[in-house]
């Protein structure tokens, strides 16, 4: 399948593959580089990216700029999306037939992108792109080889924001995704 980016985006916009639709704002597609070597896969959107049509602009989403910015990344090199394109009522967690009815989007960007990493923002979307039985709380951090992807797991910074404990491991986590980028483009500069 040839897809352009305008062509999925007007694909997603107009889906009404699950429920879900009745209640959008905006279709959440996915920002930033479509080039980038690193993809960012959260779980569902919230309100404020209901509001604006933009992934990761809320608290989390400031949360998540800044430990980039910690680990000189800049934002507008990666690229960020969900798993939904639509935001669950009350920002409860997706259910499987709404993962179902989406995820092929989601495939569909990583094959126009072709990113070097993907990494797992939260539980949710580990579960769905890594293992089902997938622990953050065990496996964050570690490294996952699918086909052309390295794939890892970091916590959700909307987590972080509700246990700060947890963010020292992020930045370990997020020093470790850096080091990777470096290798990467490393490897082929050479």
């Amino acid at each position: 399948m040839n897809d352009s980016w305008n062509q999925l985006f007007e694909e997603c916009s107009a889906c009404t593959a699950c429920e879900l639709h009745k209640t959008r704002t905006n279709c959440v597609f996915g920002t930033g580089s479509r080039t980038a070597d690193i993809l960012f896969v959260g779980e569902a959107p919230g309100e404020n990216e209901d509001k604006t049509g933009t992934p990761f602009v809320g608290r989390a989403g400031q949360l998540l700029d800044k430990y980039l910015f910690a680990v000189d990344i800049p934002r507008e090199s990666v690229y960020i999306a969900n798993i939904l394109k639509c935001r669950p009522p009350k920002n409860r967690d997706p259910l499987p037939a709404e993962e179902d009815a989406c995820i092929e989007f989601l495939r569909r960007q990583v094959r126009l992108i072709q990113p070097k990493i993907i990494v797992c923002l939260g539980r949710i979307s580990a579960m769905r792109l890594l293992k089902p039985d997938f622990k953050i709380t065990k496996e964050h951090g570690e490294w996952f080889e699918k086909g052309n992807f390295l794939i890892t797991a970091v916590y959700h910074p909307a987590l972080l924001l509700r246990d700060p404990r947890k963010k020292e491991d992020m930045l370990v986590d997020m020093k470790k995704i850096k080091e990777r980028l470096d290798q990467i483009k490393e490897k082929t500069t050479v």
